[in-house]
Order: structure tokens, then sequence, then C-alpha cells
């Protein structure tokens, strides 16, 4: 399989891109390398992508009720499968109440 670095570089439109739609390019490109040819990931999928891709954001998060009622939702009903859309939502959900979150708001802009 290609490197995520590598297939980010060949998007042409992303040449000149900003950092944020860089971010954003490489969640899309990391769930289309894992779903389907129907571009959708089963839930016990898209909990291994998550604890995989995503794990400096949902360390120390095992105990929040939030973050145990996302991780029990992909444990029910296997047979559903997660869109793209629903993929971003939970990325979304988990980086808000992540503790992780609170050390990047705490970052220096400036020297």
């Amino acid at each position: 399989s290609i490197p995520i670095a590598k297939q980010l570089a060949s998007i042409k439109a992303l040449g000149k891109g900003s950092d944020l739609e860089k971010a954003f390019a490489t969640a899309a490109l990391v769930y289309n390398n894992a779903a389907d040819p129907e571009g959708k990931l089963s839930k016990a999928e898209t909990k291994s992508l998550l604890q995989t891709q995503f794990w400096g954001f949902i360390q120390g998060q095992e105990n929040k009720p939030k973050y145990q009622e996302i991780i029990s939702a992909l444990d029910e009903e296997s047979e559903n499968k997660i869109d793209f859309e629903d993929f971003m939502i939970l990325l979304v959900s988990l980086t808000l109440m992540s503790d992780l979150l609170q050390e990047i708001k705490n970052v220096k802009t400036t020297k």
C-alpha cells in the first residue's frame, strides 16, 4: 500500500493547500484506505482504526461516559457499517472530549 504522505502529495489541488485542508485530506485518505469498495467500514473496523490511528486522542478517555457510549455503540449492531460522514462525526466527538485537545489549546503560538 502507498504511504498516506505520498498519496497526499499526489493530490494536485493540495499542492498549495492550507494545513487544515491537508489535515482533512489526510483523514479522508486514512478512511478510504481502510474502507470497503462501497466506501464504508464495519463498526469493528472503525473501532480498530480509531485505536490505531487516533490513539493520542482517545488515550486516557476510557472512563468518560461519552467515550464509553461511543465505543459501546461500535460494539453493538456490528452488521451496520459506518460511512465517511459518520466517521468524521466520531473523530470530532472524540477530539472534543480528549485531554490532548486541552494540551493543543495550551500550545504557545508565539515566541
